[in-house]
């Protein structure tokens, strides 16, 4: 049990993990892992890569942080990369994803307020997650997770995701939207992946009405998709893109990329951090991008997916359970007819660290450097322990 001297907002933990090599996790016993959550999509590279230590203990020896009052070489060269990898004009540094799409809502606003618009409105989807401060708590489209922090801000207008149609009732009823939010790939909802057209629907009727894209990558960024970001696979380019999680490969980092007019909005003195974009975070990030880059791992995540998700489908093709296989490179869900949190611990029996998200859907995330022995016992062990639980619960 965790200690009293920490707040109980994450529930009674069970396992206490010490250590992590490649793709795998220690507990304090001794027992060794395969991590196929990658701390909710964060170590795509695995665990203590190489390249990321070597640059973490240089840059520790180095210089960790000055502040955003001074220029700083390795934010400008991440930044620089970041802006020719995807296509967008600048960035902006955070320490999270949800302080990245606090910055997209903040331009999505600071637009709106130069329009005259009194409240600017942002579409936003059902079962879609942007994070728990308060904005991006209310862009976020569960219910369960904003019960008691009333009031919540206002601003937001959501509708069903993968529904281009519910949008354009909502252009022809309100004068006042500036935006769209949207995950290319839903993750906390279920690893909900839309129809292949529906980013380049949604990039016309923000040109249409001259709307921001922007695009919560947090999760589906950094390779995991099999493109470096996911709308790459749509052929289009956002306004706006947020990023974290898989960037620092387990160091805190979030980046929030601006194209066309949205890149102009932020002038000195309307937003800042004090550790955003800091020496050692940014060193991560690039040493993340070099790694993707020289080991192919953006290309490997692509078959990886499609190889999981295969062998899934076959192994579960007779299970009554299984409602629907799903995913995009390694954002991959099983979801079942019933709630599933059990498999979570049995999988651990398995020495096999899996998440269960949307109550009944199998998340798995595994890292970027999974081997095809590797692949295939997740889905082995996934496969069969959904099959005993359906059985048993029947």
């Amino acid at each position: 049990m965790a200690t009293p001297a920490l707040m109980q907002n994450y529930g009674d933990r069970t396992l206490t993990l010490v250590r992590g090599q490649g793709n795998y996790v220690w507990d304090d016993t001794g027992r060794r892992y395969l991590d196929a959550i990658s701390g909710i999509a964060v170590c795509g590279l695995g665990h203590c890569h190489p390249a990321v230590t070597e640059a973490l203990v240089d840059q520790a020896n180095t210089l960790l942080h000055v502040s955003n009052l001074y220029n700083i070489p390795a934010q400008e060269q991440l930044a620089d990369r970041l802006v020719f990898l995807s296509g967008m004009d600048n960035v902006f540094f955070s320490n999270s994803g949800a302080e990245a799409n606090e910055a997209a809502i903040k331009l999505a606003r600071r637009l709106g307020n130069e329009r005259g618009c009194a409240v600017p409105k942002i579409v936003v989807m059902e079962g879609a997650f942007h994070g728990r401060t308060l904005a991006t708590l209310t862009a976020t489209g569960n219910p369960k997770v904003q019960q008691g922090f009333a009031p919540l801000p206002e601003g937001f207008l959501r509708v069903p995701f993968d529904d281009v149609a519910a949008i354009e009732q909502l252009a022809a009823a309100h004068d006042d939207i500036v935006a769209i939010l949207v995950e290319p790939v839903q993750g906390e909802g279920g690893i909900n992946v839309p129809a292949p057209d529906y980013l380049n629907r949604l990039r016309q009727l923000c040109d249409q009405n001259d709307w921001l894209l922007m695009l919560d990558e947090i999760q589906t960024a950094n390779g995991r998709s099999g493109k470096l970001f996911a709308y790459q696979h749509a052929g289009i380019l956002p306004d706006v893109v947020t990023t974290a999680k898989g960037l620092g490969n387990g160091v805190p980092i979030g980046a929030c990329l601006a194209s066309g007019k949205a890149a102009q909005l932020f002038t000195a003195g309307s937003h800042g951090s004090t550790f955003g974009g800091n020496p050692l975070a940014c060193r991560a990030g690039l040493a993340v991008l070099e790694t993707l880059e020289n080991q192919w791992l953006v290309e490997r995540a692509e078959k990886l997916g499609d190889r999981l998700l295969q062998q899934l489908r076959l192994q579960l093709a007779d299970c009554a359970a299984v409602r629907d296989i799903r995913g995009l490179g390694l954002l991959v869900g099983v979801e079942l007819d019933r709630p599933c949190a059990e498999l979570v611990e049995l999988a651990r029996s398995e020495s096999l660290l899996i998440n269960v998200t949307a109550g009944n859907v199998v998340r798995l995330l595994p890292p970027l450097t999974l081997t095809d022995e590797e692949c295939s016992r997740i889905a082995d062990v996934v496969s069969a322990l959904i099959e005993q639980f359906a059985l048993s619960a029947a």
